[in-house]
């Protein structure tokens, strides 16, 4: 099975030139993990709260003074709608990240996350079970 019913379409981006602090106002009102990072010439990156707490406050640096273009991932892992859960959950892995990028060929159709990842496998397991025991009692 494939990504692409996961893929959130839907995605809130911010211009690389805000403020952290813009990100996190951003990604709390739309109950959000992450935003992508964009600016006239498109997609820049990928501000998660990860760089929030690791290139942010966990250096003591003010969330209102820093731009995001400063602290963002600026080469976020990018994976197509027809690869797998299986693929981006190994890609999440080695990457240590929980976010990646979809495209169809060069055009930005969304974003997944590990918790799509994680709910498509478990979709997939609750189907297999479905057809073994529909196999099994027929």
């Amino acid at each position: 099975m494939t990504i692409a019913s996961k893929i959130v379409r839907r995605v809130a981006t911010i211009d690389e030139n805000k403020s952290v602090l813009d990100a996190a106002k951003l990604m709390t009102e739309e109950f959000i993990g992450s935003v992508v990072v964009t600016n006239s010439s498109g997609i820049r990156g990928l501000f998660t709260e990860r760089e929030l707490m690791m290139n942010v406050v966990g250096r003591g640096k003010d969330p209102e003074k820093v731009q995001i273009k400063d602290v963002m991932t600026t080469d976020p892992i990018k994976v197509q709608p027809n690869d797998t859960a299986g693929r981006c959950l190994d890609l999440m892995k080695e990457h240590r990240c929980r976010h990646l990028l979809v495209f169809e060929g060069d055009e930005f159709v969304g974003i997944v996350s590990l918790r799509d990842m994680v709910v498509l496998m478990i979709d997939e397991k609750e189907e297999l079970i479905g057809q073994l025991q529909r196999y099994i009692s027929s």
